[in-house]
């Protein structure tokens, strides 16, 4: 069915999305803005590659990806959590060298036929007809994307700790005065974001296209950073709103595939002009940016000051 097949598609790439956008959405809930998100995602792309490559696991690949992810994002807590960078230019430079470094490691693995990560069949559940087949049989990052959104969600709202985070969030100083470790929380958070980032980088290049292709992330991790704005920091809206994205990117290609009489560089813009006109519509609304934008958000936290 051409249906399914368009919402399997759909399905694939918003993974990557609500898994980037969740960790980045943790981390700015704990008044962290890292916007090398980008950075990140590719590093975990060449390096779940290049491991699966080499040890012929797709599964061990997935493990890199996350460590790649997390290993350059504690790059980025180092240099403004420890040395008070300032959060945006780092942010932008971290971006900058994951392009750089994926492109000199991945050089060796252009064209190289990718190791892809088979999807899971869940027993009985994946006969059902059509909802079977979308659900029931994906491969475990999707899986992991669920179970991510869920987890986020019960930890932020329902747990002391997570209670905690938002806290250092909004007012940081006042955390550090009750006795909460704000640059700990703070470094825990970044690397999980940065974790995060690595695993939608290994779903790119183990599951979406199985294969390297320099610059593959293509913009994903600015895309996942105004998912978190669109979502207003709440996770299930996160997940509603990779699906969305999602379904732009793939819609653009079945409508040139179709050939719909307009412009392909028109068509392959739709996804990133979709964010800029999400974003303005979310800023005319003041009132709601404001509640829900975490106040700490960018500010650096110096304990003697």
């Amino acid at each position: 069915m051409i249906i399914e097949a368009i919402l399997l598609t759909i399905i694939t790439a918003s993974t990557p999305l609500v898994i980037a956008a969740m960790g980045e959405l943790v981390t700015e809930r704990s008044g962290v803005l890292n916007l090398g998100v980008e950075g990140m995602m590719i590093i975990g792309a060449v390096c779940a590659f290049a491991t699966s490559q080499i040890t012929g696991s797709p599964f061990i690949g997935v493990l890199a990806g996350i460590l790649a992810g997390a290993a350059f994002s504690l790059l980025f807590a180092f240099l403004t959590l420890t040395l008070v960078a300032n959060q945006v230019a780092t942010g932008l430079a971290l971006t900058l060298l994951g392009l750089g470094v994926s492109g000199m490691m991945g050089e060796s693995f252009v064209g190289v036929p990718g190791v892809k990560l088979q999807p899971i069949a869940v027993p009985l559940l994946s006969d059902i007809p059509v909802i079977g087949k979308l659900l029931f049989h994906q491969d475990l990052v999707f899986y992991l994307s669920i179970l991510l959104v869920v987890g986020v969600n019960w930890y932020l709202f329902r747990t002391r700790s997570g209670l905690k985070l938002r806290a250092i969030g909004d007012n940081h100083g006042s955390a550090h005065t009750l006795g909460i470790h704000v640059v700990r929380t703070r470094y825990l958070a970044v690397l999980f974001g940065g974790a995060c980032a690595g695993l939608a980088g290994a779903q790119l290049s183990l599951v979406y296209t199985p294969q390297w292709v320099e610059n593959m992330s293509a913009g994903r991790g600015w895309i996942a950073l105004a998912l978190v704005v669109f979502a207003s920091w709440r996770p299930w809206r996160v997940l509603a709103g990779g699906y969305l994205f999602g379904a732009v990117t793939i819609g653009q290609l079945h409508a040139q595939a179709f050939g719909i009489g307009l412009p392909s560089q028109f068509l392959s813009a739709l996804p990133y002009a979709a964010t800029i006109v999400v974003l303005v519509i979310i800023s005319h609304n003041r009132r709601t940016t404001l509640i829900n934008t975490p106040a700490s958000l960018g500010k650096p936290f110096v304990p003697d000051r």
